[in-house]
């Protein structure tokens, strides 16, 4: 097996990129992560290629013990990106080196592939007006028929049936005409077993070096036990700030009187306890109506009657659903039976009124009151079931809050007693942000109120958008905000070339395909839109933040864990909600500068950046932009870089996939004989070692190395420092000269 530097050093030079030193620390940390079996946290900012830092060990692992690497990132987006880009240009880099390609695979749940039987008329229609349940004469006048029928005749020639493939996208009500849930599935029992696309590509993943999943999968096959992804030793969690609220939204559960009446209808004639799910809905309806939005401190005693009806029914209907011994498979009472075992577990839950639960009401505008569980914390859960059987490694660009990796290791169970053994890195970022990035802060706006955006704001969007010639990433706090931005930049934008898109109109990867293709586009959007859109180029060089994005403050989880922060003692608004909005506007932050020759400005529509008391906390969460208030010099320099703006970078289509989900042709190349002159890596810089680290007579310890660097990147003095860790300064002075450090040149900014 070759050097992990000589595998790195092929791999950079192959995807013609220049080695960086983080890049190269990260490498060799995540190697020794899977070498001692301790786990990683690991910061990298943009433009790390961190990619490639977990990428290449992770492969050397793979190919040298014959067990597969698993990496799981937040979003679907993401695992597209690492299937589609980085790792068929690493398998070409790599074969040369390793003798083969490096073998790959992209896994997702099985929402996200067509269902072969579903789609020759095996179960029953979810909608009334579908193509499966109208003649050919109503075809014409029926969108959701006109898109069935092309899902027909995609499938008819796909390999993969994955749902990226298919561009455009359709709705989301016609992929359920065509897909199936695990919980609906009819498994080995399926006629069509030999031939779903779900069963083949989780089959070839088996023999592959590297799978690709997401968060939510990850989390599914962990806590439940159902081994949907191959044995595997190492775990890389990809933007890691997000495994909290995926895992707490993947074990999220919810009720409602449509989801009971929905699972009456699916049991219809099959269970004679279909009827009196109808009138437990009824009951439940009548208990909810009249309650108020919010947490529920407790099941009161009406809603306890409500629930405890669902249960017992569900209960009913189960044994009434069980297939017989020898009985052939029936997909429709397969539906039933999946609806009704959700109903009955839901209900069960939230009458166990579980320690770390909590239950809140909210009223959807289309469903109405629905009732939800979540638990408050996932700490131990992730602790027992992700950390426990493997060598797991998370990075992201945002993993220190304060200088320190313990607010983020605390929520994914990894401080306290019994905590296992791990180690927080930060290799930091090459790009140089002041010269690249502007920050600036509309100070003359009004603060976000609760009516909607005001006037001068929409006034300020246009203002920015115009001088910036189009070439904005639009990051609102709501789809309300988002949507109402849309429609006046359209209106008011019309007698130029610009262009706004807006997230819901097709599917995110199309939408940012578009954004990245024409300078002249905008696209506007809210959550999905603040991480993993990576749109280096002159196709985005302005990113518009409308407001702080801090949770609701009726958000039921937040304000629960604020609650219980509080009564230990703790400062409830700086773990959560501050928390919660400096992650989020550094991953939104982020996406301006990709290369290190982009240039661009982030503005913020939200004064409180610069008036508010906790203004700093979150100024240091942002990379270090160079700082202004002064509108006037920002709309010259956008209009400047538009008009010397280069051609944006060419975007890759989406194409057919193969079986393992990768593109077709690119995840399994026949192997190439290894080269007499294989590359050879350029040695990396010695270690900084703080264990050899003696200055003055004070042995450093990495503890201690590691809160120096913090100091530093809060902006502390030396005399600071010295008080902070309780030595004399000029011990001090003398280590940071070894580090190459300077005190007193943090990154927080100041405003003009």
């Amino acid at each position: 097996m070759p050097s992990l530097d000589d595998l790195l050093h092929a791999a950079v030079v192959g995807v013609g990129g220049t080695e960086r030193p983080g890049q190269v620390e990260m490498a060799h940390a995540v190697a020794d992560a899977v070498e001692s079996g301790e786990h990683l946290l690991v910061q990298a900012g943009t433009g790390t290629g961190k990619s490639l830092a977990y990428l290449v060990p992770a492969v050397q692992h793979a190919m040298d013990t014959g067990r597969t690497a698993v990496v799981a990132t937040a979003t679907l987006a993401l695992q597209a990106q690492i299937v589609d880009r980085d790792m068929p240009r690493l398998a070409e880099a790599l074969a040369p080196v390793l003798g083969r390609s490096p073998t790959y695979a992209l896994v997702k749940g099985r929402r996200n592939y067509v269902c072969r039987h579903k789609l020759e008329g095996g179960f029953p229609d979810d909608d009334a007006d579908t193509l499966m349940s109208v003649g050919d004469v109503d075809r014409a006048a029926s969108r959701l028929g006109q898109e069935v029928v092309r899902l027909r005749e995609w499938a008819g020639v796909t390999e993969s049936g994955d749902r990226d493939e298919l561009v455009p996208g359709v709705t989301e009500r016609a992929w359920r005409q065509v897909s199936v849930s695990a919980e609906e599935c009819l498994g080995s029992r399926c006629p069509m077993v030999a031939e779903c696309f779900v069963e083949r590509s989780r089959e070839a993943a088996r023999d592959v070096d590297v799978v690709v999943t997401n968060h939510s999968f990850m989390a599914i096959d962990a806590f439940e036990g159902r081994q949907m992804l191959p044995e595997h030793d190492v775990l890389v969690i990809d933007e890691g700030h997000e495994l909290v609220d995926r895992v707490t939204s993947t074990i999220t559960d919810e009720v409602s009187a449509g989801s009971v009446r929905a699972a009456s209808k699916r049991a219809g004639r099959k269970a004679d306890a279909a009827e009196a799910l109808d009138d437990a809905a009824t009951l439940l309806e009548s208990v909810l109506e009249p309650m108020p939005e919010g947490r529920l401190t407790g099941v009161p005693d009406a809603l306890a009657t409500a629930l405890g009806r669902i249960r017992d029914v569900a209960r009913a209907a189960q044994t009434e659903l069980k297939p017989q011994q020898g009985e052939e498979p029936d997909a429709g009472r397969q539906v039933a039976r999946a609806a009704v075992d959700d109903l009955f577990d839901v209900a069960a839950r939230m009458l166990e009124e579980r320690d770390l639960d909590v239950t809140w009401l909210s009223k959807d505008p289309r469903r109405g009151p629905v009732l939800r569980v979540a638990p408050m914390s996932v700490a131990m859960l992730v602790r027992d079931k992700v950390f426990e059987e493997r060598t797991v490694v998370i990075t992201s660009a945002t993993l220190e809050l304060g200088g320190s990796f313990d607010a983020v290791a605390g929520t994914i169970g990894l401080r306290g007693e019994g905590a296992p053994a791990w180690r927080g890195l930060d290799v930091g970022s090459p790009f140089d942000y002041p010269k690249q990035g502007i920050a600036y802060v509309a100070t003359h706006l009004p603060p976000p109120g609760r009516d909607g955006t005001a006037p001068q704001t929409l006034d300020e969007i246009e203002a920015l958008v115009r001088a910036a010639g189009g070439r904005t990433l639009g990051l609102f706090s709501s789809m309300r905000a988002a949507r109402e931005a849309t429609e006046v930049m359209r209106e008011r934008l019309e007698d130029t070339d610009i262009v706004v898109l807006c997230q819901g109109e097709d599917q995110i990867s199309t939408l940012v395909r578009e954004f990245a293709k024409d300078p002249a586009t905008c696209l506007f959007g809210t959550l999905s839109l603040w991480q993993g859109v990576d749109v280096p180029g002159s196709s985005c060089q302005l990113v518009l933040i409308d407001r702080i994005p801090f949770p609701r403050p009726d958000d039921p989880l937040a304000s629960a864990r604020s609650q219980a922060i509080a009564r230990m003692g703790g400062n409830g608004f700086m773990a959560v909600s501050a928390t919660h909005a400096a992650l989020r506007l550094a991953q939104g932050a982020g996406r301006l500068i990709r290369r290190s020759d982009d240039r661009g400005v982030v503005a913020f529509l939200d004064s409180r950046m610069m008036s508010a008391r906790y203004a700093g906390f979150l100024q240091r969460s942002l990379p270090p932009f160079w700082p202004t208030a002064d509108r006037a010099m920002v709309l010259a320099a956008l209009a400047r870089l538009d008009e010397t703006a280069p051609p944006p970078l060419p975007v890759a289509e989406p194409t057919l996939r193969g079986l393992t989900g990768a593109l077709a042709g690119t995840s399994m190349v026949e192997a190439t004989p290894a080269p007499a002159d294989k590359p050879v890596a350029h040695p990396p810089p010695p270690p900084e070692n703080a264990r050899t680290a003696v200055t003055q007579g004070h042995a450093w310890t990495v503890q201690e190395d590691e809160e120096l660097r913090d100091g530093v990147e809060l902006g502390l003095g030396l005399d600071e420092l010295a008080e902070s860790m309780e030595l004399p300064a000029e011990i001090v002075r003398a280590r940071l000269d070894g580090l190459g450090l300077e005190a007193g040149t943090g990154p927080t900014l100041t405003f003009d």
